[in-house]
């Protein structure tokens, strides 16, 4: 149980880092504060602005406006801790390595598993999405594709029994369109021994040339990706501002159709549209000043990209209803609905560019992950293999590719958005706890950047009474807790950090961003948990049956003994 918990100091990774620069040459150390902010603002406004936020607003409605300001407070709390941990433990590792450095290695070896699982499903959503908005770019220029190479079979399957059980009860009219389209694709595409065929073409395709770009250089991806989210920021400032002079006001009324229930429902995807400030961190050891520039980046983005969010979910509730808004090309959609179809080809066309900054930074993110949990030897050491030209984790990179690009051709945009968020949230709630960790051990002392320090020594106590008043002034809220028992979890913790931080004087943001994470926890479905579970199954077994023996801290107290 000892070895479980075996921690990597601070000291000790700086110094292999700086040992393995010196043997080896590294990673090419180039980027800077504005190619950091890029970075972010590609990974986080991707698939969810351009895809993911149609289906949050059709589930909330208007409201989801203030989901995704909720959220981003979330985000806040937990950016401020990776941006701490960032300038103190500047590696690639990102939260895999803070949680060695605070927990142990088992706890370390979870959150790399799980970050794997966040940057793999996170590209297959842009992948998909990307495909949608190329078909319609397409279609604006009278090409148009068989449905059945740019759908998945389980969406198309699904959409063509809705259409079966609507025409047994008479009620085709009352389909959206979207799942005509589908419906169409899946009845008219070619069968091989009786299975239907269908796969998203256009997704594989981009992941695998992102995958090359990727391949080739960080030099190459920075430039790429400045390039692709100017062009992205000015679609979307043309959306706000021309979008403007559609909006209806009485499209917001009501502002909640669905209730509360309706727009926390949208929790997954929402939050979705904001993983990725994290992905900066992974970067650190191309950095030029990780310890300056990594937390500067890392708020910068998240603050121009929660502005953006909420400016662009009113204006799509306001130029269309709600009910309306259940598709994958939410902006492009809008404008054809009020007969704007020249802006809605060029946000088409300028997705198309768009989406695949996203699709680069968490292509750039992932393989080095790998590269350092190989470094530790909890992964096969061709992981860490450094390009000799290049100066790219080369086999990582062409792996990531493939794990992207092959599911991405057969699943479905919604499963993959269910999947990504619990292991992401452990994640954030590991970094949080960690920064607690090392502030009552004195471990960021030296860190050139500290969030601020405001106790929670009577603040938190003093939340969690006026939270439980509110509470319990709910009706109902009782079978509320019997049908969410993880809500049950969430006052306990709750109650549990109360008492820590007022024995121990414990930091009030981590705590703040402990509690925000557990809470959007909560309100995932059943099907989101048991699929993480089962990845972090198999995660455990390749660790015990491999990680655990070749561990480099295992093979340094071998040696020791």
């Amino acid at each position: 149980m000892k070895n479980l918990f075996r921690k990597k100091t601070v000291g000790q990774i700086l110094t292999d880092l700086s040992t393995r620069e010196s043997e080896h040459g590294g990673l090419n150390r180039m980027l800077k504060v504005r190619d950091l902010t890029s970075f972010g603002i590609a990974a986080i406004i991707g698939a969810g602005i351009f895809s993911t936020i149609g289906r949050a607003s059709f589930n909330g409605g208007p409201a989801v406006s203030l989901l995704f300001v909720f959220v981003a407070i979330a985000c806040v709390f937990t950016a401020l801790c990776y941006a701490q941990f960032a300038s103190t433990v500047p590696v690639s590792g990102s939260a895999y390595t803070y949680a060695y450095v605070s927990f142990g290695e088992i706890f370390a070896w979870i959150i790399g598993w799980a970050l794997i699982l966040e940057y793999a499903v996170s590209n297959m959503v842009v992948a998909i999405s990307w495909s949608e908005y190329f078909s319609s770019m397409l279609s604006g220029f009278g090409v148009e594709l068989p449905r059945w190479i740019t759908t998945d079979p389980i969406s198309s399957g699904r959409a063509f029994a809705e259409m079966q059980e609507a025409i047994q009860n008479n009620t085709l009219n009352e389909l959206p369109s979207n799942t005509h389209i589908l419906a169409e694709a899946y009845q008219n595409a070619p069968s091989i021994g009786g299975v239907k065929v269908l796969l998203d073409l256009p997704a594989g395709i981009i992941t695998a040339l992102v995958t090359w770009l990727v391949y080739m250089g960080i030099k190459e991806s920075r430039t790429t990706s400045n390039i692709l989210v100017v062009l992205k920021l000015a679609v979307i400032l043309l959306v706000i501002f021309a979008g403007a002079f559609f909006v209806k006001p009485e499209n917001w009324s009501p502002f909640a159709p669905n209730g509360v229930n309706g727009v926390l429902s949208s929790v997954a995807a929402v939050f979705f549209a904001f993983i990725g400030f994290d992905s900066i961190s992974t970067t650190a050891e191309e950095c030029s000043n990780p310890q300056r520039d990594l937390p500067r980046a890392m708020i910068y983005s998240l603050i121009i990209c929660t502005t953006l969010y909420v400016i662009i979910t009113l204006v799509l509730t306001g130029m269309v209803n709600y009910k309306d808004l259940k598709v994958d090309d939410p902006l492009a959609y809008v404008f054809s609905r009020v007969n704007m179809d020249f802006i809605a080809g060029v946000i088409s066309v300028s997705a198309v560019v768009a989406i695949t900054s996203a699709l680069l930074v968490y292509q750039l993110g992932q393989p080095r992950i790998w590269m350092t949990m190989s470094r530790d030897g909890l992964l096969w050491k061709k992981f860490s293999e450094i390009h000799p030209t290049y100066k790219t984790p080369g086999f990582a990179t062409i792996i990531t590719g493939l794990l992207v690009a092959i599911p991405s051709l057969f699943l479905d945009m919604q499963f993959f958005v269910d999947l990504t968020s619990v292991g992401t949230f452990f994640a954030f709630i590991m970094v949080c706890g960690g920064v607690l960790y090392m502030d009552k051990k004195g471990l960021s002392k030296d860190s050139k950047f500290k969030m601020p320090r405001i106790s929670g020594k009577y603040i938190v106590g003093l939340l969690f009474g006026i939270g439980l008043y509110f509470a319990l002034k709910q009706e109902n809220y009782i079978q509320t807790l019997e049908e969410k028992p993880l809500l049950v979890v969430f006052w306990i913790t709750w109650l549990v950090l109360a008492v820590l931080s007022f024995l121990y004087d414990f930091l009030l943001i981590p705590v703040l961003g402990i509690l925000t994470n557990l809470y959007l926890m909560t309100e995932l479905g059943l099907s989101n948990w048991i699929m993480f579970v089962i990845w972090l199954i198999i995660g455990l077994v390749i660790y015990f049956a491999y990680g655990y023996k070749k561990s480099k801290l295992a093979n340094t107290k071998m040696q020791s003994i």
